[in-house]
């Protein structure tokens, strides 16, 4: 066992993002069925100032994700498992055979529609980098934020309203933390969303989702996803729960993945492997000029790494 292959999250959307993939007959499949679940072209959205919305950005990073899987797996050595970082989970299982891209996209865009009926205008999360858990709990009990993502042991993703969020930037910094607000405009991942959670677990028993057939890890805690239950209840619970992506990339390479290879858009999920687990190689295929310099990466990386 040796490569898994990463999911990104919202944030990182950006006007090239399916250059990648572009002319793969897979991948414009991909965009055909996103086309349909926007309402437009995917390559357009990527390069208007809608693609930080939630509805339009949830399915356009599925998008990304999928239509760059769909050129590359023909030329990878088989994924030992799939991981999802937020809405990348959703990605993961399609990924995983768990559904079709578009089951996979019209549920991206009902998951944040969601999360948006659940919010209040201002609230959204920051990245703080300096701050150990202990000392985040604690600002979070003083704000009324929560955290939303572990990143690492000192790299955390904290969520909540406009006050809580202007209140927590300030005390984070006078800590000498690193703050940085994130473009997503909801709290995910925090209790604040537990009436999302609850209304995308109607939507996804509802939907055509099986159990996946390959290996996929849960991001809230880094379990093996069983049966389709543990795929409803993990991708629902997720809206309102801390996800451990540290815990989770850690199980990954307890369980024998050494290469990790993010699909895009965007490398933050690289550079959190690389920084939390310096015994394996993790890129991102915007890191190379071309997916096929991505495969081979992957393939001479897994030969390394055996």
């Amino acid at each position: 066992m040796s490569l898994a292959l990463l999911c990104p999250g919202q944030g990182a959307q950006h006007p090239a993002m399916f250059d990648y993939s572009a002319g793969a007959p897979a991948a414009e499949a991909v965009l055909a069925a996103a086309a349909q679940v926007l309402g437009a072209d995917p390559r357009a959205l990527a390069g208007a100032d809608a693609r930080y919305d939630n509805a339009v950005a949830q399915p356009l990073v599925c998008a990304a994700a999928l239509a760059n899987a769909a050129a590359l797996l023909p030329h990878l050595p088989p994924p030992a498992l799939l991981l999802g970082y937020s809405i990348g989970e959703l990605a993961a299982h399609a990924l995983g055979g768990g559904m079709d891209a578009s089951a996979c996209l019209a549920l991206a865009r009902r998951r944040a529609q969601r999360m948006d009926a659940a919010s209040r205008k201002g609230d959204g999360l920051i990245a703080v980098q300096g701050l150990l858990r202990d000392a985040a709990e604690t600002l979070c009990a003083q704000t009324g934020l929560h955290i939303a993502i572990v990143n690492g042991d000192d790299h955390l993703v904290l969520g909540g309203h406009a006050d809580a969020l202007a209140q927590g930037e300030r005390q984070a910094r006078a800590q000498r933390a690193r703050v940085t607000r994130l473009p997503v405009a909801v709290a995910a991942h925090t209790p604040l969303l537990a009436s999302a959670a609850q209304a995308f677990a109607a939507d996804l028993r509802a939907a055509p989702l099986a159990a996946p057939h390959a290996a996929l890890l849960a991001g809230i805690d880094g379990h093996r996803i069983g049966d389709r239950d543990d795929a409803i209840g993990a991708l629902s619970a997720q809206l309102a729960t801390t996800l451990d992506w540290a815990g989770t990339l850690r199980q990954a390479a307890e369980r024998g993945a050494r290469v990790f290879l993010e699909l895009g858009p965007g490398g933050a999920l690289a550079r959190i492997a690389r920084a939390l687990l310096p015994q394996c190689q993790a890129r991102s295929v915007e890191e190379f000029g071309s997916l096929a310099a991505a495969a081979a990466w992957a393939r001479q990386a897994q030969q390394r790494m055996q």
